[in-house]
């Protein structure tokens, strides 16, 4: 979908895009001073986090193409040896690992280089619930594109798809789960979870725990979603997103846990007070004075 203005050529798919990082900028701007930041950092940081984000993404989709695009011949040496259809990101095909990989090394490769390394935890936890926003609305760009919907279902909130955008051996099925919207659901219960518990248990949290349950929520969501998608991205006999998504889940929620158990009673130092050591002295002498 495109709309013409003058000499200009705009994808509907872009400017969703660029809405969901403008919320997402716009809500951890406001979070920024809960954090100890100050909101003028988080757009200085935007134009970072934007090319980062984009060139992460569109790596990830070159390097890992879902199996549609795979056996429409978009594979990966395509891309490689077809560089300006690698970039044509107005086309789809954003993968949100990279987003995030993309993210992660441009807020560090931006905090070298204003010297505020220290804050990073503290960045990235500021960013989370405006991560999970900014993917709620992001996914309404694959809506218009017409990709990343389910398995074909009945149900009444079953979305249509044309024929020229149904994969290889459903050009018969109309209606399918609308895969685009349980994900964005899910961001926008895991923004809303975040802002949440941060407010609730914000003496508790050390800083990047909020980072880490935000890929934990994600995680655990993308993980079950994948069940329902058509053309997984594949290695070999694998699916990339969903064995990932498993593996971040489980690095994640065991970093958290490790940052907040108890220790054991052996981990614990046994502290001798001045006063113990004082009684213990004025016990001996008492004894040698019966002695005598």
């Amino acid at each position: 979908m495109t709309f013409q203005i003058g000499p200009f050529t705009l994808h509907a798919y872009g400017l969703i895009i660029m809405l969901g990082v403008l919320a997402g900028s716009w809500l951890t701007a406001r979070r920024a001073r809960l954090h100890g930041l100050r909101p003028e950092w988080i757009w200085d940081l935007v134009p970072w986090l934007v090319i980062g984000g984009v060139i992460g993404a569109r790596l990830w989709h070159v390097l890992f193409p879902p199996a549609s695009m795979i056996e429409a011949g978009y594979t990966t040496r395509y891309y490689l040896t077809h560089p300006l259809e690698a970039i044509a990101i107005w086309k789809g095909g954003l993968g949100m690992p990279g987003v995030l990989l993309g993210g992660v090394a441009s807020l560090y490769l931006y905090l070298r280089f204003t010297k505020r390394t220290h804050l990073f935890a503290h960045f990235a936890d500021a960013a989370a619930p405006g991560i999970a926003l900014g993917q709620a609305i992001g996914r309404w760009g694959n809506y218009v594109n017409q990709e990343l919907y389910g398995r074909p279902t009945d149900l009444p909130w079953a979305i249509y798809i044309e024929p020229a955008y149904r994969m290889p051996g459903y050009e018969n099925v109309s209606h399918y789960h609308p895969l685009f919207l349980y994900e964005s659901l899910w961001n926008l219960f895991n923004m809303a979870a975040l802002i949440y518990i941060h407010r609730r248990w914000r003496r508790h949290l050390l800083p990047g725990d909020l980072f880490l349950l935000y890929l934990v929520i994600y995680g655990t969501g993308r993980f079950f979603l994948e069940f329902l998608r058509l053309d997984p991205a594949p290695l070999g006999t694998i699916n990339v997103n969903q064995t990932l998504m498993a593996v971040v889940v489980v690095l994640a929620g065991g970093m958290l846990w490790w940052r907040h158990r108890k220790p054991s009673k052996a981990e614990v130092p046994v502290v001798r007070t001045a006063s113990a050591g004082s009684d213990k002295r004025k016990t001996r002498r008492k004894r040698k004075k019966r002695k005598r």
